[in-house]
């Protein structure tokens, strides 16, 4: 005798979207990020969840990313943050955004304002100053080594160059995060892009950081991840 249907088990419903509960996102930016646009759709969109932006070091990127969470309040010190890449990848999502354009930051009265742009070839013979927190690597072919010890940071080392004492290169933005009436910069055709991306721990893909990767891979209000 078969078995009626009314007493067939029912197929467990699908679990619904976890719900998006009020909170707090912070999200890390390394030195020279601009998330200004997304923060502002943020606060547009999720009015009732309060962003806290917060500076990580280049050099501790990555390990700001994955500290454990407060022991009391469950929360981690940031959800997601603004890195540079080359990033050891190991637990973390990482999403490409932009390249930064590398420029040479020079004395006001420098030989050198008189290009448009610079190549490398052009800081031949030049005082080279690489901080201590140096994003870019560069390399310059006959450049001369400076007779002091390097700079802790690129605010230091940009100082340094207004003294009229060498000259540095970093990445566009922080150029402009540090400018000062008496340093200029030019554009370095022949050096290396900076590419800033959006990272997170990968055990830690909460909706609201789901909510911020949707604002800034461009998603609307309400489309759908």
């Amino acid at each position: 005798m078969k078995a009626s249907g009314r007493n067939r088990p029912k197929a467990a419903p699908e679990p619904p979207d976890e719900p998006i509960r009020p909170g707090r996102f912070t999200l890390g930016a390394i030195p020279g990020a601009t998330p200004g646009k997304w923060i502002a759709i943020w606060r547009e969109r999720m009015p009732d969840v309060p962003l806290e932006l917060r500076q990580l070091p280049f050099a501790t990127q990555r390990e700001e990313l994955l500290a454990p969470r407060d022991a009391d309040t469950g929360e981690p010190p940031v959800d997601a943050a603004l890195v540079r890449l080359p990033i050891d990848r190991e637990g973390l999502h990482v999403i490409r955004l932009y390249d930064e354009v590398p420029v040479v930051v020079v004395p006001k009265d420098s030989h050198l304002t008189a290009a448009d742009e610079l190549g490398l070839d052009d800081l031949a013979g030049e005082v080279v100053i690489v901080p201590r927190d140096d994003v870019l690597g560069v390399e310059v072919p006959d450049a001369v080594a400076p007779s002091f010890e390097p700079p802790d940071d690129t605010a230091q080392a940009i100082a340094t160059v207004a003294a009229g004492v060498g000259v540095v290169i970093v990445p566009m933005s922080l150029a402009r995060l540090h400018h000062r009436r008496d340093v200029e910069h030019r554009p370095l055709r022949d050096g290396p892009t900076s590419t800033v991306a959006l990272a997170w721990p990968a055990d830690r893909t909460t909706p609201l950081v789901d909510t911020f990767v949707g604002i800034v891979r461009g998603r609307t209000a309400n489309s759908s991840r």
